[in-house]
């Protein structure tokens, strides 16, 4: 895997980088920069925040501030996920990747839930009179 210069800036972060290779695969689908007005964000850094994003599962204000401002991340993730664009950055790098058929991994998290998370409402802990009684005199 060749690594440029600009990808060591955040070395932290090399792993979940797109590299050269991957870039150029994608780089035609985003517009060049016009001549006129403000500068804007290198589309690279964005797609890198965004597979941050895809690839770890952190929170949107969880975007490392080496790679882009996460409203702006935020911003290009809602907007190229209406045009479409993401969906075609996601299958082309799909195409170039080798799925070994015979590996398979399934997660097997759980996270239990509150009674109440199914609707079966908080109820207390059931309490006979006879026995609280007993129980208040006893320690008495």
């Amino acid at each position: 895997m060749r690594v440029s210069n600009r990808m060591r800036k955040g070395c932290l972060m090399l792993r979940h980088r797109l590299t050269d290779e991957q870039w150029n695969l994608i780089a035609d689908l985003f517009p060049p920069p016009k001549r006129m007005g403000r500068p804007r964000r290198d589309p690279r850094d964005i797609v890198d925040g965004i597979l941050w994003i895809l690839n770890t599962g952190s929170p949107w204000r969880d975007v490392p501030d080496e790679l882009a401002p996460k409203s702006t991340v935020w911003g290009h993730f809602d907007q190229w996920n209406d045009d479409g664009t993401l969906q075609a950055v996601l299958d082309r790098l799909r195409h170039h990747v080798d799925v070994d058929d015979e590996l398979w991994c399934v997660d097997g998290t759980v996270v239990r839930a509150a009674k109440c998370a199914a609707g079966g409402g908080k109820r207390g802990i059931r309490k006979s009179r006879m026995i609280t009684r007993s129980a208040a005199v006893a320690a008495v």
